[in-house]
């Protein structure tokens, strides 16, 4: 289990975070709710909003998990990769949204406040504004 962990350091130490994990920290601390489980609810939300600057990247991901993008343009494979992610989730059970784990829309100034400030999103490829991180968190929920 220690080995485990050292290699999972090593993985997050060399993969920029981002606001997924930035998000879901603050949801974590604020809800007492497991942080896998708040990364894989944002984790659509948020590529929709990295997808933006980075969709040659998505459509990788999108070619990772098995969706054909060989006649994609870097936009609809970010599309694909966001759907594909949505379905593994679904698959797996994870909770459609933020509401199901107890999120409140009257938090979510707080919660972005606080995500703002976290570490991680530094390394997200686009920076948010207040707005943006609040935008993602309330379609999110």
């Amino acid at each position: 289990m220690a080995y485990a962990q050292f290699m999972a350091g090593m993985a997050f130490n060399n993969a920029s975070l981002g606001y997924v994990h930035a998000m879901a920290h603050q949801l974590g601390g604020f809800y007492d709710l497991p942080h896998g489980v708040c990364n894989a609810v944002l984790l659509p939300h948020v590529q929709r909003y990295n997808a933006q600057v980075c969709p040659e990247r998505l459509r990788d991901v999108a070619k990772a998990m098995g969706v054909d993008v060989s006649a994609m343009t870097a936009e609809q494979g970010a599309a694909a990769a966001i759907e594909a992610i949505q379905q593994l989730s679904k698959d797996v059970g994870i909770p459609a949204g933020l509401r199901e784990l107890g999120a409140q829309e009257q938090d979510i100034p707080t919660l972005a406040d606080n995500a703002l400030k976290d570490a991680c999103g530094f390394t997200n490829p686009k920076q948010a504004t207040h707005a943006e991180i609040s935008a993602i968190f309330a379609e999110a929920m």
